[in-house]
């Protein structure tokens, strides 16, 4: 046959051996991540801004402009705005009004009033300083001050300046045994007086005896009464010199319950008229809390309650002591 002379081809199979593709990093998944991350960001922002009132958007904007500001006094911030749910806060059975901002507004506000009373220290302690150099500047330069300047002491505490006018020999404050007002110690408490026009602070005004005992004169009085007596002649004359008279928190007498040098309580020092130019926070303090003002070094004793003055007790019914000058 003629197929039979032809030679069969052989079959030939070509295998393709493929090689592996290189290896690819993973930097692409991270920045695909980051780029996922931030859309979603982005569009819970767009929903968050769609579907917050518009008092709570500019109570946002008040408080990161002035957030100690909007954190103590509120005003047109958060917390004035209608809710986005009816109702909500701690009263659910409200409309609209404010809003509980929860634990976090809570300490936002914590916060901002520290911050605003280290400020308020911070003021209250630069006026005091600024105060007590006007004061020495005062004495220095008025020959009469200069003159009795042993007798004025002042003193910086955590309550504020105590200006002090104490008694000595030879040199008393008051008459003996009476309210009234030597020449040098009114010129003393009106100059003082007007060194006070200007300052802010409130003040606080004590009178002082020392621990003899006050014996003659009209039956029940007493060194209670004889100190506020002279606190208040003392306070008669700083109005005059030009303080304010509501610029005055408190006059008391306190009679011998702070004495100056306690381990001489006859000493004539013991006898005197203290004035503390207040700090803001020990004035809040007095005012909420009625502690008495913390004595300067040196005073021991508590404040115990004043006695009331004897209504209407004549001027010359105050005899002179019988022990030491008064």
């Amino acid at each position: 046959m003629a197929g039979e002379g032809k030679k069969l081809q052989p079959i030939i199979i070509k295998r393709i051996k493929k090689s592996g593709h290189a290896a690819h990093g993973g930097a692409w998944k991270i920045a695909y991540a980051d780029f996922v991350t931030a859309m979603m960001a982005f569009f819970l922002l767009m929903w968050l801004l769609g579907s917050t009132a518009k008092g709570e958007l500019e109570g946002i904007a008040s408080y990161f402009s002035t957030p100690i500001q909007v954190a103590l006094m509120g005003g047109a911030g958060t917390g004035n705005s209608d809710s986005i749910l009816p109702g909500g806060g701690r009263d659910l059975s409200r409309a609209s009004g404010q809003v509980d901002g929860g634990d976090a507004e809570r300490a936002a506000k914590m916060m901002g009033a520290q911050m605003a009373r280290a400020t308020q220290a911070r003021v209250d302690a630069q006026r005091i300083d600024a105060l007590q150099r006007e004061i020495d500047a005062l004495i220095a330069g008025n020959p009469l001050l200069a003159e009795y300047r042993s007798q004025i002491q002042l003193n910086q505490t955590t309550d504020g300046l105590h200006i002090q006018i104490v008694d000595q020999h030879q040199r008393p404050m008051f008459e003996t045994g009476g309210i009234t007002v030597q020449p040098h110690m009114r010129s003393i408490l009106r100059a003082i007086g007007a060194a006070l026009v200007d300052v802010e602070n409130r003040i606080a005004l004590a009178g002082h005896t020392d621990a003899t005992p006050f014996v003659g004169g009209y039956r029940g009085y007493s060194n209670w009464e004889l100190s506020a007596d002279r606190a208040n002649a003392s306070r008669r004359e700083l109005v005059a010199g030009g303080l304010p008279d509501d610029r005055l928190l408190r006059v008391e007498g306190l009679a011998a319950s702070q004495l100056l040098v306690p381990e001489r309580p006859t000493d004539p020092i013991n006898r005197r008229i203290s004035l503390v130019i207040l700090t803001h926070e020990a004035e809040l303090r007095m005012q909420l809390a009625k502690t008495p003002v913390a004595a300067p070094p040196g005073i021991a004793g508590v404040v115990p309650p004043i006695a009331a003055p004897v209504p209407g007790l004549p001027p010359q019914l105050v005899q002179p002591r019988a022990e030491s000058v008064r």
